[in-house]
């Protein structure tokens, strides 16, 4: 399981630079980068501006060694979605969703899904990136479902693929809105029973199918 770095020790110069990109990530999740001071960053980590500064440079490097930070959490859990070389075809049933996987990977509470969600909107060259290897993921996927004859590849493919990322995206960024609203976290168990079961009924039937 892929865990934040959240060491104590600020003797440790290695340790205190993750505090202070974990720290930024959750400020910059919370508030936004223009939103958030370097003093901040430094206060919240238990550190000096100075070494902050150190570390970063400015903010905008900080900045920067966050969405690259992020961008690896991602790439690593991507090698989850993506069949195994060698490995049989996978069925609808058996090819989890990403946000699924990303939830099951993250510690509870984790800040990296709200600042996902800052990072795919910026316009930042990092936060296309990552998209664009989501996007080449779900396309994977899809073709295996097509391939194993539980899924249709439809008019569009393309479309198709990134109909379903950004399906997931949302569950994954307005996990905590869609809680407030139903009552239950959309990929706790329960969440993914009830959440989980109405969309593949959607998926299957189209929305003007019957309970």
């Amino acid at each position: 399981m892929f865990m934040i770095v959240n060491m104590k020790s600020p003797s440790d110069d290695r340790t205190a630079r993750a505090r202070i990109r974990d720290e930024a990530l959750r400020l910059f999740g919370d508030h936004g980068p223009d939103g958030v001071t370097i003093r901040d960053v430094a206060t919240a980590a238990g550190v000096s501006p100075a070494l902050v500064i150190r570390h970063y440079g400015t903010k905008d490097g900080l900045r920067d060694a966050v969405d690259e930070y992020v961008a690896r959490v991602f790439e690593a859990v991507l090698t989850q979605v993506v069949k195994p070389a060698g490995a049989e075809v996978l069925d609808h049933a058996t090819v989890p969703a990403l946000a699924e996987i990303v939830a099951a990977n993250l510690p509870d509470g984790s800040a990296i899904p709200a600042y996902l969600g800052r990072m795919l909107v910026s316009g930042a060259p990092v936060g296309s990136a990552l998209f664009r290897r989501l996007y080449e993921v779900s396309r994977e996927a899809l073709a295996g479902m097509v391939a194993a004859g539980s899924a249709s590849a439809g008019a569009d493919p393309e479309v198709r693929a990134a109909f379903l990322l950004v399906n997931d995206l949302a569950v994954l960024i307005l996990r905590d809105r869609i809680r407030e609203v139903l009552g239950v976290d959309p990929l706790s168990a329960a969440g993914v029973h009830r959440w989980g079961g109405e969309v593949l009924a959607v998926y299957r039937d189209g929305i003007g199918a019957g309970a």
